[in-house]
C-alpha cells in the first residue's frame, strides 16, 4: 500500500509540475509570437464592436487553453484516479464536469477581469488597490455562494439521514461555538472513492458535508472528531487568518505588477497594460507568484492543520478514534504518508498522516 501511494502521488505531483510549466510556456510563447495581438485585431475587424473584445478574446484564450491542455487534464483528473481505483466516475460525466466547469470559471473571470480594465482605465495610478479590494470583495462573496450555487452544479445533497449522528454533530458544533444551518451528505461517490468533510459557506449558508463515501465508512466517533477538526478551524479564527494573508497575497501581487509591468510589456512590444492583448502577462505573474508563494501558503495550512488537530483532540478526548480515522482516510485517500521533505514543503497543505498520527498518540486525555 506504501509503495503504491508513492507512485500514485509521485505522478500526481509530476503532472501538476509538468502542467504549470507547460502553460508558462503557451502564455509566453502566445504573447512573444504575436498571436496575441492577432487575435485581439481579428476580433476587432469581425465585431467591429471594442465592448466585445474583451468577453470574446477571453472566451477564445479559455478555449485555447482547455483544448492544448485537455490530454494533460484528461490523464491527471481521470485516467490517473482510475488508474489507482479512486474513481469510478463515467467518461460522460467527467465530460458534463468540464463544460460545467469551464462555463462557470469563464464566468468568473469575465467579471474579475472585467472589473481589472474598467478599474484600470478609470484610476490608472491607485488601480493596484482598488483592483485588490474588489478581488478580495468578490472571493468572500463566491464563499458565501458556494454551499448554495456552487456546488449543486457538481454534487447533490441532502440533510443527513443518520438522525443520531446529525444531532451529535449539531451539538458539537454548539459546544465549540459555531452556527451551522444543518449537516448534509454528498454524493461523492459517484465521482471519487475518497472520502473528505467539510465546513463550508459564510454567515448563514454555513454548513457541514458528509461525503457518502465517508459516512458509511467511519464511526460515529471518528467522524465527530474530523467534524471538531473542521470546526476547531473556525474557534481557532483560522478562517480569518487564511483571508488576511490571502488578501495581503492579492495586495503584493497587483502592487509587483504595477510596479514592474512596464519592462515586460516593452519586452512583448506592448505600450500599456491596458492593452486586452496584454492580458496573458497578467496570468504569467499569477502564475510565478503562485510558484514562489506556495511553500509559504503551505507552511501556514499545516500550521493551522496541527493547530486544529490538537484542538479537536481537546474537545473530544477520542484519540484512539482520530488514530483510527487517520489510518483510514490514508488508505482510502491513497496519501503519501512520509513524502520527501522537498515534497511535503511544496505540497503538503496538511501535515502528513504519520506525523498527524504520533501527534496524537503523544497527546495526553482522559484514555490515556
Amino acid at each position: 500500500m506504501a509503495d503504491r501511494a508513492k507512485k500514485y502521488s509521485s505522478l500526481k505531483y509530476s503532472a501538476a509540475i509538468f502542467e504549470t510549466f507547460y502553460l508558462l510556456l503557451l502564455l509566453f510563447s502566445f504573447l512573444a509570437s504575436g498571436y496575441s495581438k492577432s487575435l485581439a485585431n481579428i476580433i476587432i475587424s469581425k465585431t467591429g464592436n471594442s465592448f466585445l473584445l474583451l468577453p470574446v478574446y477571453l472566451l477564445a484564450i479559455s478555449i485555447g487553453y482547455y483544448v492544448l491542455t485537455l490530454p494533460l487534464s484528461f490523464y491527471h483528473s481521470y485516467i490517473l484516479e482510475h488508474k489507482f481505483s479512486l474513481s469510478n466516475q463515467k467518461i460522460k460525466d467527467w465530460i458534463i464536469d468540464q463544460v460545467k466547469a469551464g462555463i462557470l470559471t469563464y464566468i468568473i473571470g469575465i467579471i474579475l477581469v472585467f472589473a481589472f480594465y474598467f478599474i484600470l482605465d478609470k484610476s490608472p495610478h491607485a488601480w493596484w488597490f482598488i483592483v485588490s479590494l474588489f478581488w478580495i470583495f468578490f472571493s468572500l462573496i463566491l464563499a458565501r455562494l458556494t454551499p448554495t450555487i456552487i456546488i449543486p452544479l457538481f454534487f447533490k445533497y441532502k440533510k443527513l439521514s443518520n438522525e443520531g449522528l446529525r444531532q451529535r454533530i449539531i451539538s458539537l458544533a454548539k459546544k465549540m461555538g459555531v452556527r451551522i444551518l444543518d449537516v448534509f451528505e454528498i454524493d461523492f461517490s459517484k465521482k471519487t472513492l475518497k472520502a473528505n468533510a467539510a465546513f463550508v459557506g459564510v454567515g448563514k449558508t454555513k454548513r457541514v458535508l458528509l461525503a457518502d463515501t465517508l459516512k458509511d465508512k467511519y464511526t460515529d466517533d471518528e467522524v465527530e472528531v474530523i467534524l471538531a477538526h473542521e470546526f476547531a478551524h473556525y474557534r481557532l479564527k483560522h478562517l480569518v487568518k487564511l483571508i488576511f494573508v490571502n488578501a495581503c497575497a492579492t495586495l503584493f501581487i497587483f502592487y509587483i505588477i504595477f510596479v514592474t509591468s512596464g519592462n515586460a510589456l516593452q519586452f512583448f512590444g506592448f505600450a500599456s497594460l491596458s492593452d486586452i492583448a496584454a492580458m496573458p502577462l497578467i496570468f504569467i505573474y499569477f502564475i510565478i507568484f503562485g510558484i514562489v508563494s506556495q511553500p509559504f501558503e503551505a507552511y501556514i495550512s499545516r500550521r493551522f492543520e496541527r493547530e486544529a488537530d490538537r484542538e479537536a483532540l481537546e474537545v473530544t478526548e477520542a484519540k484512539t478514534a482520530f488514530i483510527s480515522m487517520m489510518n483510514k482516510l490514508g488508505e482510502q485517500n491513497l496519501a503519501d504518508r512520509t513524502p520527501h521533505p522537498l515534497i511535503k514543503l511544496y505540497f503538503f497543505d496538511h501535515p502528513p498522516i504519520d506525523e498527524r498520527i504520533k501527534m496524537a498518540e503523544s497527546f495526553k486525555d482522559k484514555e490515556g
